[in-house]
């Protein structure tokens, strides 16, 4: 009784609570923890939530429903099984999108509807006022805005998408702002920006004209009673009224960007009110001289490096006067040093708070990239696949990380990098300033996420802040039939005077001639 009152007073004094579906059914970890904080908050604002998931939630306010989708990794997704990640690591941007992201996708998103609690919903009668979607390969989803009639926001755990931009006619600039996948040495040069330029037009040709079609048959396939005529995924993607992307200036870089496209990088930070458990409490509390921890994520094990990659960590390790905290994913670790602690699980954002970290060793992801820049902890990177690279080579140019190549992994080049990182202090220094840039905000991101989410339903879809080019095609949005018009009239010109000048010339030469033949006679 008193849950459901404090419901009904938070409910009357929010007089913009609304019925949000929110689908994020993809079911990477990673993803999970960016994305679920929208949902919840929302609920806790008062508005009726139902979020399609792939990972329960417990203990949750009672305005906010679940609809439990199979979670099924991508990799089993795929029918292949989970390979060894490491074996993928000189797969080019190309496979990588054919082998695994669109290949995987298209089957996780079939599973991911034709699941049991999914379909069931499905076939109610429910009404939204809002839904909100992953903006990740999982675009049948956005068809549940058509189905409910309503405003659709889009949100992405990563930075800027390059195909996003094409529909909703934001400024690509792909000479500074590079597509999310690929990986370049050198992002300003020649060769970078050609490189870019090829990338991003495979990309997006093999998505708009391939893969948004196979979405489109699975939406018509799995989603019931879709109202006729029924709008492209493309249309859907264009007609977004907010995008929600996982960046922020002061470390993806400063880029153009419509009104309805919102950097909301960190929105899952808040204040840890857990404490660590109390053995790693005590190893890193009396750890002298400072702890290393390192950990590849939750795709990537660390269990799985060959051996000889595996020992010279260990060998390089156990020279070391700091603790070393390592995410292992088995049992046993052998030869390992006494001041080496390992677990399969460690709560990374806890660790990484604590004073005595000096250096993160990690794979690159952007969730954990912006756990370490919330906490000024300096980054060595392995980058394996997908935006690693990218995110490891940001932090190196901005001076708070450094690079090891997986072909690179040795005794030598792991002891020189982490002895520079560990002796040099400015590495820690500038980790901590970029950490004050990214903090200094007029509002967190996660408010930001939410003021921008209910400006939307304040204003029914928020129609008027969209590009309004958005409705042009890209001949006309590129100006390209004015060009042409213009080119057209220049060169109909140029050709008229050419013409015009052959023609005196012409009449000035037979002029000529007829004042020689009257002279001659």
């Amino acid at each position: 009784m008193i849950a459901l009152l404090l419901l009904v007073l938070a409910l009357s004094s929010h007089n913009e609570a609304a019925n949000i579906l929110y689908a994020i059914p993809f079911t990477s970890k990673s993803h999970n923890i960016m994305l679920r904080p929208i949902g919840l908050e929302l609920a806790r604002r008062g508005h009726n939530v139902t979020m399609i998931t792939g990972y329960e939630e417990f203990d949750t306010p009672p305005n906010f429903h679940q609809v439990v989708a199979d979670n099924t990794t991508i990799w089993e997704a795929t029918g292949t099984g989970r390979p060894n990640v490491f074996t993928t690591v000189d797969n080019t941007p190309e496979e990588f999108h054919h082998q695994l992201l669109w290949k995987g996708n298209l089957a996780q998103t079939e599973i991911s509807l034709k699941s049991p609690e999914v379909q069931k919903f499905l076939q109610k009668d429910n009404q939204y006022d809002l839904v909100i979607s992953e903006l990740f390969f999982q675009e049948a989803t956005y068809m549940l805005a058509h189905k409910y009639n309503a405003p659709l926001i889009l949100v992405t755990t990563y930075g800027n998408c390059m195909k996003h931009n094409m529909l909703v006619r934001n400024p690509l600039q792909l000479a500074s702002v590079l597509p999310e996948f690929i990986r370049v040495e050198e992002p300003s040069s020649f060769w970078g920006r050609l490189r870019s330029l090829y990338f991003t037009c495979y990309d997006y040709v093999w998505w708009r004209y391939w893969y948004l079609n196979k979405q489109a048959e699975l939406a018509k396939k799995y989603i019931p009673n879709l109202k006729e005529p029924m709008p492209s995924l493309i249309e859907m993607q264009r007609n977004a009224s907010l995008v929600l992307v996982n960046s922020h200036f002061t470390f993806d870089g400063p880029m153009a960007l419509l009104p309805n496209i919102i950097e909301v990088g960190g929105l899952h930070f808040k204040e840890s009110t857990k404490p660590l458990p109390k053995d790693l409490q005590k190893a890193m509390d009396s750890a002298k001289h400072g702890v290393v921890y390192m950990n590849f994520g939750s795709n990537v094990r660390s269990s799985e490096l060959s051996k000889e990659k595996k020992d010279a960590f260990l060998k390089v390790f156990g020279q070391l006067k700091q603790t070393v905290l390592w995410k292992w994913e088995e049992d046993d670790l052998p030869n390992k040093p006494d001041n080496v602690i390992i677990k399969k699980w460690m709560p990374q954002k806890d660790i990484l708070s604590h004073p005595n970290v000096k250096v993160f060793i990690a794979h690159g992801g952007l969730i954990g990239m912006q756990e370490a820049i919330y906490h000024g902890v300096p980054v060595l990177g392995v980058p394996i696949y997908g935006d690693q690279f990218n995110n490891l080579l940001t932090a190196k140019q901005q001076g708070f990380g450094n690079i090891l190549d997986y072909h690179d992994i040795n005794e030598q080049n792991i002891a020189a990098l982490l002895h520079d990182m560990l002796k040099d202090r400015s590495y820690k220094d500038k980790a901590e300033e970029i950490s004050r840039r990214f903090l200094d905000r007029p509002v967190s991101a996660l408010d930001t996420a939410m003021f921008w989410i209910e400006y939307v339903i304040r204003h029914k879809g928020a129609e008027f802040i969209k590009n309004p080019a958005a409705r042009l095609s890209w001949i006309e949005y590129n100006m390209l039939d004015v060009y042409a018009f213009v080119l057209a009239i220049a060169a109909a010109a140029v050709l008229a005077i050419v013409k015009v000048a052959m023609g005196l010339q012409k009449v000035f030469t037979l002029s000529k001639i007829d004042s020689r033949k009257k002279k001659h006679h």
